[in-house]
């Protein structure tokens, strides 16, 4: 066995980034951009107004007589009226400011008199109330660096520069291979012997937490041709495939058979942590395989320590990462000295409280939990108010 570091470490350092893709910008949301894009036009492309009032000569208002309004300047074209010495022209918001006027009058500074306006701002200055060319961004102008993720409010900038595609980096290709004889789908009766299955259903969602879809899952029983044919095509179809069950050493345990039929390269198998010993990782080529107990706590444990930062390794970025933070430990905890623990934990305050049914079968405390705690390899006993490392569940 390895420690849960070293695990990480070899994961890490077998994992590649993903090849560029150009896709449509509203496509693209929540990826990360493979490229730099510089923007190809002045934002704004002219001299725009700020608000609703009048276009004016700063310089007229030092005689603070009425000005005459000899027009008006919509949004969505630019007037060709120049207002001259004593003039304004009514505008409105985003309208370009006209030739010959430099300030904008907001409407609620203004009394009108006939034809004419007279100005009641005394604290008005040159330029108030105009957005001047390029003063968000300039031509040629890095807007987004390579890297950058695709916010919804880096989408919506993109957009105003009229940006249509953009390269980012892919999402990964993910399979699930569910095993177990004694595996029932929901809904249906169950036979003696059987259990609910839940690890696809769990998988399935926390990758859409990623905003990704898995592309193939398959169910199998504890066939050993049947799980080579799936994971063949994993291998020819994935980036990434996702095993449960069948990892461990007895006799029905067949998806490390599979993984050596299939000329599968073991990276490492065993880790020394509780929930999810038994875990392992290979690589065939360009794809990352792992195979997860299949407990349903320690299938979710070992997916969001090892194959989600792969993920988000893979995207550069793109997906959710487990936050990494400090608590104080709400109660005592007894361990066995040589694993790593990752208990299923709430967070109150700065405490983090485990939670009871610690078991790797065990989900009720799944569902509750918002944070795993981490209790280090070479301690046994943990005390009350002890400050422990704790990872944030997505959401928390």
């Amino acid at each position: 066995m390895i420690s849960v570091t070293e695990a990480k470490k070899r994961i890490a350092e077998n994992t590649r980034l993903l090849s560029a893709v150009a896709l449509p910008l509203p496509e693209a949301a929540g990826m990360v951009l493979a490229e730099d894009v510089r923007s190809e036009i002045d934002v704004p492309p002219f001299d725009q107004s700020a608000m609703d009032g009048y276009a004016v000569r700063f310089d007229d208002l030092a005689t603070r007589q009425p000005l005459r309004v000899i027009g008006v300047a919509p949004a969505g074209v630019r007037s060709t009226q120049i207002p001259a010495r004593g003039e304004a022209l009514r505008i409105f918001t985003g309208a370009p400011v006209p030739d010959g006027a430099d300030t904008v009058v907001i409407q609620e500074r203004v009394i009108i008199v006939g034809d004419h306006i007279r100005i009641e701002d005394h604290l008005l200055q040159r330029g108030d109330n105009v957005r001047p060319r390029a003063s968000q961004t300039g031509k040629g102008e890095l807007a987004l660096p390579v890297g950058a993720k695709l916010t919804p409010g880096a989408v919506g900038f993109l957009a105003g520069l009229g940006v249509e595609t953009v390269r980012v980096w892919a999402k990964p290709r993910i399979c699930l291979l569910i095993t177990g004889t004694e595996l029932a789908a929901p809904g249906s009766p169950l036979q003696p012997g059987q259990v609910y299955e839940s690890n696809s259903f769990a998988l399935v969602a926390a990758l859409r937490e990623m905003h990704i879809e898995p592309t193939l899952v398959f169910r199998t029983d504890d066939d050993e041709s049947r799980i080579t044919g799936y994971l063949k095509t994993a291998i020819e179809t994935c980036d990434i495939l996702i095993a449960t069950g069948g990892i461990s050493v007895g006799d029905h345990d067949l998806v490390k058979k599979a993984m050596e039929n299939c000329d599968v390269e073991t990276v490492f198998y065993k880790v020394k942590q509780r929930p999810g010993k038994p875990l392992f990782f290979g690589k065939k080529d360009k794809v990352l395989l792992f195979g997860l107990p299949g407990n349903p706590a320690s299938v979710l444990t070992c997916f969001y320590e090892y194959v989600a930062p792969a993920i988000h390794q893979m995207t550069g970025g793109a997906t959710l990462a487990l936050r990494l933070q400090t608590r104080f430990l709400a109660s005592d905890f007894s361990k066995k000295q040589g694993l790593t623990f990752f208990l299923k934990g709430r967070l109150a305050g700065d405490a983090a409280l485990p939670l009871h049914a610690q078991e790797s079968y065990r989900m009720n405390s799944f569902a509750a939990a918002d944070c795993l705690i981490v209790l280090e390899e070479d301690r046994a006993e943990y005390r009350k108010g002890e400050v422990v490392e704790v990872h944030l569940l997505p959401g928390a």
